[in-house]
């Protein structure tokens, strides 16, 4: 159920903290900022705090078994009390960081482990999050709007509209994470988007097939390689590609990619698959070309990427630091965002970015600790000592 206005300051700004943790699996991004859910006046500090390489080990276990988990599960409960862990520790660190910014609300995404037509899942445990950082938290943004009828994905447009509606039209966002998605702000002021296709995951994952490491560092092995086109368009006859806007993936749509291109180099494939990327970016339809395209996510930090991307694409293509942003923690700031559009009953997806029926709010409360309401309600009394940690 969608929450209500908290019992203060309604339509004023909050101070949110965002987190999220993306389809890359390489950790937990978190941010501050301060908004009414429309715009946002102050942007704060933000940190990144990588998930241990066993906790990324599990997770991505997990990814290729969620189908067929049932939320009892034992390896997952214990994956989700370590990723919940690491989110208190990514709070705590950011605070400390930041102690002049009192937080009022934290938009907790929560680690996405299946999305699919009709179902999406992010595991995460908000009670123990709330209780730990006591704090109010709101969480699982994605699960009203695919009850529905939409595509539950992507959530970041409303966020990237509210930082460009002050550019010349039209413009485009790009977030490459472990699925690409993109947002279009037309000159008529419509907000319109759809994942793309694979981001960075299945280079991730070859490159960790054939390294050790898990990203193309730089994307040293794919500028060593020549990218095979005719595999490309192979993998651009996927039926996705061939479905209208807005549409969304799962990291593993096209896990099976690998497999086709398995006979290849290293740097062949992986060249192979950054061309994959490009081109499903390139020719995604669109009906205006942007004039200008701000990149986002751990994608921008990939030159080979980046070089061919600004090749393959009109217009003109800047890293997200152009503006001013934060690349890194721009889906982090954004779920801070969606957390105050939520308590303020506002939506966070539209008929153009998921194909809902019709504006969607979400997002659900969990308030093991009030204090930062009670301040602002209370502010002469003395707050008593944190809830002790909630147990399952």
């Amino acid at each position: 159920m969608p929450v209500s206005s908290p019992p203060f300051a309604p339509g004023g700004s909050l101070n949110a903290l965002g987190l999220m943790s993306g389809t890359s699996l390489d950790g937990v991004d978190a941010a501050l900022i301060r908004t009414d859910g429309i715009s946002v006046t102050a942007h704060g500090p933000a940190l990144t705090l990588p998930y241990p390489a066993h906790i990324r080990q599990n997770l991505r276990q997990l990814l290729d078994r969620a189908p067929t988990l049932t939320p009892d599960n034992a390896a997952l409960r214990a994956a989700e009390h370590a990723l919940t862990l690491v989110h208190v520790q990514a709070v705590q660190r950011l605070r400390e960081l930041a102690p002049d910014w009192a937080v009022d609300v934290v938009g907790f995404h929560g680690q996405t482990i299946l999305h699919q037509p009709g179902r999406t899942w992010q595991i995460g445990d908000a009670a123990c999050l709330s209780a730990l950082t006591d704090l109010p938290v709101v969480h699982d943004f994605r699960s009203a709007d695919v009850a529905a009828g939409g595509e539950g994905a992507p959530l970041v447009p409303l966020y990237h509209a509210a930082l460009l509606r002050d550019r010349p039209h039209p413009v485009a966002a790009l977030n490459i994470g472990g699925v690409a998605n993109l947002t279009l702000l037309t000159r008529d002021g419509r907000i319109l988007a759809c994942d793309t296709g694979p981001g960075n995951a299945l280079l991730d994952d070859w490159a960790y097939q054939h390294t050790g490491i898990p990203c193309d560092t730089n994307g040293q092995l794919a500028r060593k390689g020549t990218a095979d086109p005719a595999l490309v368009d192979r993998l651009l006859a996927h039926p996705f590609f061939h479905k209208p806007a807005p549409k969304s993936l799962d990291r593993m749509s096209f896990h099976s990619a690998l497999a086709q291109i398995g006979a290849l180099s290293a740097a062949d494939g992986a060249a192979t698959l950054t061309a994959f990327t490009v081109q499903s970016i390139a020719r995604t339809p669109l009906p205006e070309q942007p004039r200008e395209w701000f990149v986002c996510g751990g994608g921008r930090h990939n030159p080979a990427l980046m070089a061919a991307l600004a090749q393959a694409l009109p217009g003109t293509l800047y890293p997200a630091e152009q503006l001013g942003w934060n690349g890194d923690a721009l889906e982090a700031e954004c779920f801070g965002f969606l957390a105050v559009r939520s308590l303020a009953g506002l939506p966070l997806s539209l008929p153009t970015t998921t194909g809902v029926p019709s504006p969607q709010t979400g997002g659900r409360l969990t308030c093991v600790s009030m204090t930062p309401w009670a301040r602002r309600l209370w502010p002469d009394a003395h707050t008593n000592s944190p809830p002790p940690p909630h147990s399952d």
